[in-house]
């Protein structure tokens, strides 16, 4: 072993060490959540109501969801397959063209999200839509299998209705 004392590192080399490590660490933490917060945002997909949507030119061709009552009368099937109607929040109304087949829910309640693009000329072209219903709501199948099997009014009795 040596006898000879360590030898300890200046006081300079310490504070420059730190700062090439502080200049190399906060950039990247910086750009880290630059790059997180720019993907959050591009995957992002707003919820409007028809009064509340903001002009075509402000969306540029994002894509969104439109929710509310599909109006009265306006539910009319395209040749082929696919589906135009207006939804409307009551103080204002949107027309829809979605080019698929809606969810037989549709038909009972009228609630309905849409997601997809404004055009510029104020018709929401929907890639998906969606029925809203409440909590009591049952798909037709569940209930015709608990009829079947019974507990149908049981379960209604437990549901208190």
């Amino acid at each position: 072993m040596s006898d000879a004392p360590k030898k300890k590192m200046s006081p300079f080399r310490r504070r420059q060490r730190r700062l090439l490590l502080l200049g190399i660490v906060l950039p990247a933490f910086v750009g880290a959540t630059a790059l997180a917060l720019t993907a959050i945002s591009r995957t992002q997909v707003y919820f409007y109501g028809p009064s509340a949507l903001p002009s075509p030119m402000e969306l540029q061709g994002r894509e969104i969801r439109v929710g509310g009552l599909i109006e009265d009368g306006s539910l009319i099937a395209k040749e082929g397959v696919g589906w135009t109607f207006t939804v409307s929040d009551g103080a204002s109304s949107v027309p829809v063209i979605f080019d698929d087949e809606l969810p037989a829910l549709i038909q009972k309640t009228g609630e309905v999200v849409a997601q997809g693009t404004l055009r510029e000329d104020g018709v929401f072209i929907a890639n998906t839509v969606l029925a809203k219903h409440d909590e009591n709501y049952m798909a037709p199948e569940v209930a015709d299998a608990l009829k079947e099997s019974g507990e149908y009014e049981r379960y209604m009795n437990d549901r208190g209705q």
